[in-house]
Parts: C-alpha cells; sequence; structure tokens
C-alpha cells in the first residue's frame, strides 16, 4: 500500500491592488492543485479580489509599508500582529508574487521570521538567505504566465483541464440593476490618473456610443460617484457606487464589451470572459499588463512620451495618448469585440468556446501594422519560451544554488 504524500500548507503573497490579485489567479489555482491548504496574503486593495479566486481558502491581509501609491507608515505594532499571524498558519511554503520591477525581499525576510519552511520568488536582487528559489522571470513576460511559471518551477501545476485563464468564482446575476437588454460597460476612472480618459472624454465617449445604438452602462466606485453621474449624463445608466467587486464581475459578465482602462476591471472583465476595448496608457508597458486571454482592442499612442515612464499622472498636456482616442476608434473597437463574445469564464468551467485559430489570426500587429482586435492568449507550453527552456527547476533539482537558494 502507497502512502499518500502529505501536500504543503502554502501562502501566496501579492501585496499590490485587485487587478494584480485576479492577474495571480491561475499561479493560485496551480498551487491550490498542489496544496491542502492555500491562503493569500494581500494588501488592503486586492483583498476583495483574492476572496473571488478559485482554490483560495484563506485570505490575510497586511497593509506593507513598501508597496501601494499611498504606503503605510513602518509600524512596530502590525509587523508583530503579521508576524503571529503567519506563524499560527503554520505554513510549509510562501511564493511572493511581484512585478518586474518590485523586490520580494522585505516580505521574504517576514516570512523566514515567521518560520515558513521554504519560500520561492522572482529577484533580481541577491536574496541571501531569504529565498530558497531565486526565480529568474523570462524577459518581457506577461504578469499573468509570469507568475505561472514562478508556480511551476516551485513544483505546482495546474490540475489537467485548466487552461490557465483568469478566473473568479460565480459571480451574481445582476440583471435587476443593468437591465436584461444588451450593454456596454465603461469603467471611467482609475486608481492612477494617467490610465484613464479625463472625465470630458469619458463623457463625450459616452455620448458617442449612445449615438451609435449601445446601451451603455457606466461603473465606478463609491468614490468615483461624481465622476459615474457626469460621464453617465443622460446617454447612460450610472451604477456607480452600488457595486462591490463581487457584483461588478457579475456588471462586466453580463456586458457584451467592456471600455476601461489598464485597472483593476480590465482584469476582472477578462475574469469573467468579457472582451475588453482597453484604454492603454504607455506608461507601463502592454506586453505585460494588457487584458489577458480574451479578445480585445489597445487604444491609445503606444509611442507617447510618457512610455514606460510609470507615471501616476499624465506629464503631457492634454493627456493625448488617451484623450486623443477618437470616437471612430472607440465604436470600431466595440463593434469588432462585440461580434467575439466568448462564453464567460467561471469556478468550474474547464474551456474556453473561443474559436483559437480566430484569436490567433487577432495577434498583436507588429509594427507599422494596423491595430486591430487583438487577443494576449492563455500559456503555451510553459517550459518553452522564445528566449529557450526555462533553466529553473522545482525545489531540489536546481543545479545551481546561492547560499542556500536555489537559482
Amino acid at each position: 500500500m502507497t502512502d499518500t504524500p502529505c501536500l504543503p500548507r502554502t501562502l501566496v503573497v501579492r501585496l499590490d491592488s485587485a487587478g494584480d490579485v485576479l492577474l495571480a489567479g491561475p499561479a493560485v489555482r496551480a498551487v491550490a492543485a498542489g496544496s491542502s491548504h492555500t491562503a493569500m496574503l494581500c494588501g488592503p486593495r486586492g483583498v476583495q479580489a483574492a476572496k473571488l479566486l478559485p482554490g483560495v481558502d484563506e485570505v490575510l491581509e497586511y497593509d506593507a509599508p513598501w508597496v501601494g501609491l499611498e504606503p503605510a507608515p513602518v509600524s512596530r505594532a502590525a509587523t508583530r500582529q503579521l508576524l503571529q499571524t503567519l506563524t499560527a498558519g503554520c505554513f510549509d511554503r510562501a511564493l511572493v508574487l511581484v512585478s518586474y520591477h518590485q523586490s520580494p525581499l522585505p516580505i521574504a525576510l517576514l516570512l523566514k521570521l515567521a518560520g515558513v519552511g521554504w519560500t520561492a520568488a522572482d529577484c533580481e536582487d541577491y536574496p541571501g538567505a531569504l529565498l530558497d528559489l531565486r526565480h529568474r522571470r523570462l524577459p518581457h513576460r506577461h504578469e499573468a504566465p509570469a507568475a505561472l511559471d514562478l508556480a511551476r518551477d516551485a513544483g505546482f501545476a495546474l490540475p489537467p483541464g485548466d487552461d490557465g485563464a483568469l478566473r473568479v468564482t460565480t459571480p451574481p446575476d445582476m440583471t435587476h440593476l443593468t437591465g436584461s437588454e444588451p450593454y456596454v460597460v465603461l469603467h471611467p476612472g482609475a486608481a492612477v490618473p494617467a490610465r484613464a480618459w479625463s472625465p470630458e472624454r469619458a463623457t463625450r465617449a459616452a455620448a458617442a456610443l449612445a449615438a451609435e445604438g449601445y446601451r451603455v452602462v457606466v461603473t465606478g466606485g463609491r468614490g468615483e460617484r461624481e465622476l459615474t453621474a457626469k460621464v453617465a449624463g443622460s446617454h447612460g445608466l450610472d451604477l456607480g457606487g452600488l457595486t462591490d467587486l463581487r457584483q461588478l464581475a457579475g456588471v462586466l459578465a453580463g456586458a457584451r464589451v467592456a471600455v476601461v482602462g489598464n485597472t483593476g476591471p480590465a482584469h476582472l472583465a477578462a475574469a469573467v470572459g468579457t472582451p475588453v476595448a482597453s484604454l492603454f496608457a504607455p506608461v507601463v508597458p502592454a506586453e505585460r499588463w494588457a487584458p489577458y486571454g480574451v479578445p480585445h482592442v489597445l487604444l491609445g499612442d503606444r509611442g507617447a512620451a510618457c512610455a514606460d515612464t510609470r507615471a501616476r499622472h499624465c506629464p503631457v498636456p492634454g493627456h493625448p495618448c488617451l484623450d486623443g482616442v477618437s470616437d471612430a476608434e472607440v465604436l470600431a473597437a466595440v463593434a469588432a469585440l462585440g461580434e467575439r463574445r466568448p462564453a464567460a469564464m467561471h469556478d468550474g468551467d474547464q474551456t474556453r468556446k473561443t474559436d483559437r485559430a480566430d484569436l490567433d489570426r487577432e495577434a498583436s500587429p507588429g509594427p507599422g501594422e494596423a491595430s486591430g482586435p487583438e487577443d494576449v492568449s492563455g500559456p503555451k507550453d510553459l517550459s518553452q519560451d522564445a528566449s529557450g527552456p526555462q533553466d529553473v527547476s522545482g525545489p531540489g533539482r536546481g543545479p545551481e544554488t546561492e547560499r542556500g537558494a536555489t537559482v
């Protein structure tokens, strides 16, 4: 009789915003498939998103002083509380998910102090004894497959039948708010103003969509009610402040298309299978942050002066990279994407019903080509990439070490 292997208690750390947490979803499902208990440690802006992810058994919160638009002050009391919580969790392993420009080492130190036995992360800096697997991210990798790469090389694989798409638990039916007639969602806000239209430009877009015959549903958080009221005007249905994140998922799931900037609701739309007309300011690279795994069109000037600056507020007068997008471009994107509405993907669904060959034909255009509907496809065989096979193995199999850390 063969003994059943004892699966680890695993902690996945993603301390950023809701969109970052949603992009971690495929990696979280891989971890959950190989763990007896899967917890997520998130910042305040990511907690609600973590609660929507399939495979998450427990959500922990920590407002890290090295993360966010307005980082929390360094607090000895908060650090002690985190250490107590992590110690009580008795975690065997941890995966620290960070973006390409972030360091996992502050939280890795706290994980070690809390007694977490084994920690893996993408890391450019020398980790000393803080990481057991210092993983190397493939160049220009999108955030979602980059997290999956780390999970795989830490010994966690997606279960059979899981296509690696973004996914959330089944959202509620929101027709009592949206009505039953077809609609397009326009989400005008973003936590980073440089990544959204100006209110005036969003208002004109809502009017243009309505004039074209679309029923426009305008969404936003509680702090965006003034914005959504202005944008909806007499042209659309204003749902600003009326939905939490789970309910917003339901509104997005019912939409034909979502028109939204590079912000959390864009990734939430992708997680429920809704095509995205993405107002993508080039302050961060689209190759890493574009809507993942659903038909989408990138709208905006990717060669603008603000490219790759990570600016929070547009440094160019008039916000030309996004406000310069014409109504004709928006209408063309919505019309094209409305034809490509795939089946929604929720917990329990196994495959997208979108024709993969069609999506491949709509791949991102090369330099100088016309920008039509684009697709950032789901992960391919993660053992290969354009840069060649990964040279990082799972725990205990790596050929190189760096003071205890497999590299």
